[in-house]
């Protein structure tokens, strides 16, 4: 048999078929749009495309790591070391006001290797996929929620966040033969691209439904901790039921991460916590999956969570970028503040991916296409004419990239 007709007669016989269904990534796309440009050589390419944080990570993080290694003979447990655990359960317990010991370090908490690994194995573990299942998903979203669905057998369902709906995925528009057949609805919050930040009221809406129809909510929280006013950070699912009178979180779970919390996206180190029988059974599913995080990982994300002193200090030097930026370009184009996270979610004056070539082609600077970022739906796709802005590099690139989107504009 010719060579390559055995490597496709071995995709379609032996691979995992769902494997077709996914997409390209969005920096497939992006990748695609740049083919065969060439920038202008004087200007230093900058890169806002992708989220990645850049501010530096803490000095005591990199001294615990070096202190630890001789963690690295022994094959680390996956549920993990219960000091950590202890030190998640009362970052938790603080940072989002919940009953005092109704996180239990042992029933309650899961470290895992990132929240990305951990948002794809969760719908492995609780999706069923003989009972015909849905995931909800905002839709533009992070692209692990779709990807999960399809590999777990689920059919994704969008729920569209525009300027008209705040940004926010509109619960009350779900049919009810979709919340039937929902398995898991995937919330982030605050939101990825548009920094939008759900009320304690809509995630109480969120949690009601999910207890009526019996679905599992994994909310996705790893922007929780960049925001802009200390004296209102964004609420969380589990603060949520708390206030609720529901201790045993029943049907929520969510999803921390130290990756821009403490600017450490190569620790790969963060967590699931929520209802203890759903996590029971994702500890099961994770002691096959073999994906356990390093002990000295572990104990410098110890750390990582003790302290507060460098979260406070990463959120002040993001406000003062994105008031940097938002003068900058105030001028040109409608710019406001987000919500929290890091992105600004701009919508630009011509199609997005026309916008972001052009820039790219002229300025030698590369976001990202909303659309890239999006579905379509019978309405259009969400992420069509906008352009998400990673805010992640340091002050004077940010204020050069500005500039540089300032120049185009007073172009057009």
């Amino acid at each position: 048999m010719h060579r390559v007709t055995t490597y496709h007669y071995i995709l379609n016989t032996i691979m995992n078929p769902d494997l077709n269904s996914l997409y390209p990534y969005p920096f497939e796309k992006l990748n695609a749009l740049k083919e065969g440009i060439t920038p202008p050589s004087s200007l230093t390419h900058i890169a806002l495309s992708i989220g990645e944080p850049k501010h530096p990570a803490p000095d005591f993080i990199f001294a615990e790591l070096k202190h630890q290694l001789s963690a690295l003979e022994k094959y680390p447990l996956t549920k993990g070391l219960l000091s950590l655990r202890e030190a998640i359960a009362k970052w938790l317990t603080q940072r989002f006001k919940l009953t005092p010991n109704a996180i239990n370090p042992e029933r309650h908490i899961l470290p895992v290797s990132g929240t990305r690994e951990a948002l794809f194995a969760f719908a492995q573990a609780v999706i069923d996929r003989h009972q015909n299942p849905i995931v909800i998903m905002p839709n533009p979203f992070y692209q692990i929620y779709e990807g999960a669905a399809l590999l777990a057998g689920a059919e994704p369902y969008y729920l569209n966040t525009t300027a008209e709906n705040n940004y926010l995925p509109d619960l009350d528009s779900i049919p009810e033969d979709v919340l039937k057949r929902c398995q898991l609805l995937y919330l982030c919050n605050p939101g990825n691209p548009t920094g939008t930040v759900m009320s304690i009221s809509y995630l109480k809406q969120a949690i009601e439904l999910a207890l009526q129809y019996d679905f599992v909510i994994a909310s996705d929280e790893c922007y929780s901790e960049i925001y802009f006013d200390e004296n209102t950070p964004p609420a969380g699912l589990l603060q949520a039921a708390t206030e609720m009178g529901i201790d045993d979180f029943k049907n929520c779970v969510v999803f921390h991460s130290l990756s821009k919390r403490s600017n450490l996206p190569g620790l790969r180190s963060g967590f699931v916590a929520g209802d203890a029988n759903i996590m029971a059974e994702f500890l099961k599913y994770r002691t096959y999956h073999g994906c356990a995080l390093p002990y000295h990982h572990q104990y410098a994300s110890i750390l990582a969570w003790q302290d507060e002193q460098h979260v406070i200090d990463n959120r002040a030097e993001y406000t003062n970028k994105f008031n940097r930026v938002i003068n900058i370009l105030s001028p040109v184009i409608d710019i406001t503040l987000p919500d929290a996270a890091f992105y600004f979610w701009l919508k630009v004056p011509q199609d997005d991916t026309v916008f972001a070539r052009n820039l790219f082609e002229q300025q030698n600077l590369t976001v990202l296409p909303g659309q890239f970022l999006s579905r379509e739906t019978s309405t259009g796709n969400p992420g069509a004419q906008h352009i998400r802005i990673a805010l992640v590099a340091p002050m004077e690139e940010c204020v050069d990239a500005a500039n540089r989107i300032k120049r185009y504009l007073q172009t057009q």
